[in-house]
């Protein structure tokens, strides 16, 4: 999944990979999800350009909140 433009999309290619963040808070969430797209990277299970592109969107979201 190569075309994430939105915090949605970001949220759908986590769930592919069995995570749902949830906590409550909306930035932390944020931060939660940062994370689990890092490591989804480190681990090859995303491209260098889903992983760009999820970390400005979630960036995005965080200082619009």
């Amino acid at each position: 999944m190569n075309n994430l433009e939105s915090f949605i999309d970001v949220q759908q290619l986590l769930k592919q990979f069995g995570i749902f963040v949830y906590i409550g808070h909306r930035e932390s969430d944020i931060l939660l999800m940062e994370e689990e797209v890092k490591e989804l990277y480190q681990n090859g299970l995303v491209s260098l350009e889903t992983y760009k592109q999820a970390l400005l969107i979630l960036r995005s979201e965080k200082s619009s909140s």
